[in-house]
């Protein structure tokens, strides 16, 4: 799935015009990575965690000319999932998933 896909899904299920759920889909990024880069941790209950792992410096090698160079520590974004999240993943069919997971609320009707 890209975020078109989700800028899509979440068009079609919030009966939002593709402009707005693109706004939603891409505040959430936003939201996500100065959360990250502030030093904080998201979590999504249920959902996951996303994290920041540091990686240590290493010696690492040139591919172009085989030569060693130094790669400095730096950190990595990292997605921890939530036990809910396994469960459903693991769900017998897609029917079970589509029960176990609906929107909170039936959009109300337009017009």
């Amino acid at each position: 799935m890209t975020k078109a896909d989700l800028v899509e899904e979440v068009s079609r299920v919030s009966e939002l015009t593709k402009k707005d759920a693109e706004l939603i889909v891409e505040t959430v990024f936003l939201s996500v990575i100065r959360a990250l880069h502030a030093g904080d941790k998201v979590e999504l209950r249920g959902f996951g965690s996303f994290r920041l792992r540091k990686r240590e410096p290493r010696k690492g090698r040139n591919p172009k000319t085989g030569d060693r160079v130094d790669v400095p520590s730096k950190q990595v974004p990292y997605f921890k999932p939530g036990k809910e999240l396994k469960d459903l993943i693991n769900a017998s069919t897609a029917d079970d998933l589509d029960e176990t997971v609906a929107p909170a609320h039936d959009p109300a009707p337009v017009g």
